[in-house]
Parts: C-alpha cells; structure tokens; sequence
C-alpha cells in the first residue's frame, strides 16, 4: 500500500487552507478553505488526523482524513490549541482579563473531551508561557504548573490531583517520552547567589532532593532547554537537535563562522564538519539526512548531509526564510517567509534535498502570509529510502542568483586575488578513532593546531611553486643567502636574541620587495622598512664578525 500524501496547511491574509504534498501542490479538497482574516491559532493532532482552528468565532475540529466536522466549540477568543498524544483531549487557552472591579476573572483554560464535546475542567492560566498541560505518550499522567508545585492527574481525571512536585520557584519541566515509568526534568532558575539547578525525578517518587535519580546546578544561566530522546564550548550554543536514532546529537556553537558536531551519548565527538555560516540544525524524520542552516541574520544556507556516510548532498540557499521544516516522508523540505517577521515577499517553497525546487508559492505584495506547517503522521508510516546524491528534475531553478563579488580597484582586477577573510574556514573531519590505530584522537585544540600548521606549509609550497615558474630565474639578494646559512651561536643568549631579531626583519622587508615586484601598493610603514635594509645588513654584519 503506496503511502499517503502528506498536507500542507497555510495560514495568512488570504484564510486558512491545505495543499497537498508532492508530487501534484495542488489545494486539497479535503478540507474547506476557511477565508476569514481572523485566523488566530492552528493545530493537527500528533498522528495528523485531526486538525484545529479559531477564526475568531468558534473553535472547530475536523476528521482530515474523512473531511469531517466533529466539534465547534464557542470560544472566539482562543489564542493557543493543542491535542493530547491519543486525541482524547482537546486544550485551549484565551488570554486572561480581570473585572473592572479588580475581581478574579474567569477560568481561561479549557479541556474538551473529543468523543463527547463536553468540557472536562477548567483553569486559571494567566500566562501564555508554557499554558499547556503535558501529557504521558499514553495519557496516563497530565502535569501542569501552578505556581511553585507540579500538579499531576492521572486517567485524564482532572477533578483530582493524584500527586504534588512542591519545589520553590520551579518554573519549567518536561515529563519523558515513551513508555512508563515516567521521568519528570524540573528546572529551578537560581535567585540571591544561589545555582539555578534542573532535577530529574521517576513519577510518584518525589520524597524529597533525596529521591531525585540526577541533580545538575550551574550559574550564569537564565534559561534552560531540556530536550529528551526517544528512547527515553566556547562561545554560544545556537542549537541543539537529537537524531531520530536517539543515539546522537547534532551541535551548533561557536563564534561565527559557527563549528556543527554530532556527539554520542557519552558527549564523545563523532563527526565535525567544520565551520561555517549556520545556526540551526535539522534531522530529517528517518535521522539519515541532517541538514545544517543559517537563518535569521544570515543568508540562508543549507548544507544537507548523509550523515550515514558523511557525505555532503546538497547545499540550496533559501534567502529570507523565516521558517524551516521537514516533509513526514524525509524526502522533502518546506522553507517559507512568514508575517510578522518579514512582511514582504511571502511565500513559501518545497525543495527536494538534492537541492531542487519542486514548488514556489508567492503571496500577492499586498497579501501576508502567516503559518506553515505541514500535517504530521505517526512514526513508520513512510519508509526509509535509500539517499540520493544527484538532483532530481524540477521546472524551477534551484540555485539563486551568485553573491555580489568584493569590490576590487582597476589596477588589481586583472592580477591574483589574495584572501581577505577574517576567519580561515575549517574543513569537516571524522573524529571517530580509527581501526587498527592504536593512537589516541587529537584535542580540539591539537586539531587547530595541526590544521593551521598544514595550512601554512600548503601556502609555502604554492609560493615556491609561483616562483620556480617564472622566466628567469633570480640571483637570491645577500640577505636571502644569510638567511639560509646555519644559525650560530655566540654563547650570550641576549646577542643571540638581537641577530635573531635582526633576521626577522630583514625577512619582512624581503616579502615586502616582492610584493612590490608583483604591482602590489605598498603604506608608507612599509615603504620605510625597506629603506632601513641597508642598516639592518650593517648591524647585523658587525654583530656576527663579534662573534
């Protein structure tokens, strides 16, 4: 049975519709478009069955796939919607509003049961940050956060609190995926000196800091993102992303040009692919493709790896993309430029990560498109297929127009470029020890060292290389033949120092004539270190016949 074809849902000025996935990006008839401009919040539940909406009137639900109607709630003032894991419950949230009076307002969090439409419970929520109750995979525990306690409820009964996580000022936490028994991550920021801190509990066991199975402090820190798997540096970390083997992990971090390492789970490095202009990475749904991407204030650049065979596939650039995200099939990309953060050129585009440009969608220059996102399905439903290196065929061009070139005067237009960047880019490498090698793997910074080391003798050579095919060749000047005789030594380790010293120099005023030879324009510093050679030859003639 061939899979199914996954949706596209969008979001904007234009309403609310569905098109469908590859290969024919047409709107599906699936669902109704919905054309009001009010269209505050979205959701399809966790298998993709389900989808949601607010258009600023009701709140309804729909069976995708059967293209049916199940509830319209009267809420016209839901912001936020989200599904429990097996479509149970349906949560919403409006924005919190008190009397004029000054009394308490009324409770702002809603849950629905979706098989009967009545509501279970209802909550005050006043802070849309982190309003959402969170589930068990299998529904067995809903937790949510009420000021310095971790409420929880079990069998979807929310008329009871079957248990309490009491901890002061605790302000976040994630309860693990899988099957039970649950894990519950909390984090507590730190306050008068002391650490913030995140704690890790087995549910019910919560009798104490001494039934916590991990305890992790640290200072300097003011948020913390806590991101289970699966199976339950020096400058900014930008981001971080488990592979779907729950095995290994992908960093980005760095200064820029920003560095991207997959470590294993004892934080080992795997693979470096070295640095460059990126800030995000993304598994694909199979964890068999990573795609490395520089969003934001950067470019748009893409480096889409088999991180099988650490080969790179591709790399597209999709300019002012404010959005990224993975097809369920792990065949194809949706990049698309949304409202409000850029409110021009709206659209989205649907790549193959070969780097083909399979579909573009521009919204008219009056028109803003809002949200993308497309439908997701559970695990399994769409298999692995062997990784492609060769561009697929598309109508569309796929590469954007080349960068404008650094601007370079008349007189050196026509002669060799010499590099101007602030940072030497360095090159991916495998940081798994090799077999049969008894050696163990460099440091980091032995790896710099050792790659800086190779860069320089490469550029010696390429050097010796341009002067061995010139026309003729040159007699070497005195200093140059100096230079090439054994260093004495004369027993006093200050004159020693100064012929050294002197030897530097009379080499930098060497490499400066012949920048001159070859048309280069040389400051007036350099200028007048080439006419001190005469003296330096001098001094350092006298010190030697000292010797």
């Amino acid at each position: 049975m061939a899979p199914p074809t996954p949706l596209l849902a969008v979001r904007g000025s234009e309403g609310l519709y569905m098109v469908n996935g590859p290969p024919s990006f047409t709107e599906s008839t699936a669902f109704q478009r919905d054309s009001g401009k009010n269209c505050k919040a979205v959701a399809f539940s966790k298998d993709g069955s389900l989808f949601a909406w607010c258009n600023g009137q009701k709140v309804n639900v729909v069976n995708v796939t059967r293209a049916e109607l199940l509830h319209s709630f009267d809420l016209p003032k839901t912001v936020c919607l989200e599904f429990s894991p097996k479509n149970n419950v349906l949560a919403t949230w409006q924005a919190y509003t008190t009397a004029k009076d000054g009394t308490a307002g009324v409770p702002n969090l809603q849950l629905h049961d979706l098989k009967t439409g009545k509501c279970l419970k209802s909550f005050i929520q006043k802070k849309m940050q982190n309003w959402c109750p969170c589930w068990a995979d299998d529904e067995s525990i809903c937790a949510r956060n009420v000021n310095n306690e971790v409420h929880f409820f079990e069998n979807n009964n929310f008329n009871t609190i079957a248990n309490k996580l009491h901890l002061q000022k605790v302000s976040d936490f994630v309860l693990s995926p899988g099957a039970q028994p649950t894990k519950v991550a909390v984090y507590v920021p730190g306050s008068k000196g002391a650490p913030s801190f995140v704690r890790l509990y087995q549910y019910p066991n919560f009798g104490g800091p001494q039934s916590a199975l991990a305890n992790k402090s640290f200072f300097k820190a003011d948020k913390v993102t806590m991101l289970w798997n699966k199976k339950a540096k020096s400058g900014p970390i930008y981001d971080v992303a488990w592979s779907p083997n729950s095995v290994e992990f992908c960093a980005v971090y760095g200064f820029m040009p920003a560095k991207a390492t997959v470590f294993n789970l004892k934080c080992d490095p795997v693979f470096d692919f070295g640095t460059g202009p990126r800030n995000a990475a993304y598994y694909s749904p199979h964890g068999h493709i990573l795609v490395l991407a520089g969003f934001g204030n950067l470019r748009g650049q893409m480096e889409v790896w088999d991180v099988k065979n650490y080969k790179l596939i591709s790399k597209p650039v999709a300019s002012d993309s404010t959005y990224f995200a993975w097809c369920p099939d792990g065949e194809h990309i949706v990049t698309a430029t949304c409202a409000p953060r850029l409110r021009v050129s709206n659209g989205y585009k649907i790549w193959h990560y070969t780097g083909s440009v399979l579909h573009s969608h521009q919204v008219p220059s009056d028109q803003e498109m809002w949200q993308v996102f497309w439908q997701p399905f559970l695990d399994g439903v769409f298999p692995e297929r062997a990784v492609r290196y060769q561009a697929v065929a598309s109508e569309l061009p796929g590469a954007e127009p080349r960068p404008a070139q650094a601007y370079r005067p008349p007189a050196l237009r026509n002669k060799p470029g010499t590099s101007s960047k602030l940072h030497e880019d360095e090159p991916p490498q495998n940081m798994k020890p090799q077999l049969g090698g008894g050696d163990k793997p460099l440091s980091k910074t032995a790896l710099k060292n050792q790659r800086k080391h190779e860069a320089k003798k490469a550029a010696k050579q390429e050097a010796k290389a341009e002067a061995h095919q010139g026309p003729a060749q040159v007699q070497p000047p005195q200093s140059a033949l100096q230079n090439t005789v054994p260093a004495t030594t004369t027993g006093d380790p200050e004159l020693d120092k100064k012929i050294k010293n002197l030897k530097k120099k009379l080499k930098a005023i060497e490499q400066l004539k012949e920048q001159a030879a070859a048309g280069k324009q040389l400051e007036k510093n350099q200028v007048e270190k080439i006419q001190k050679e005469a003296a330096l030859l001098k001094e350092l003639e006298d010190l030697e016949l000292g010797v």
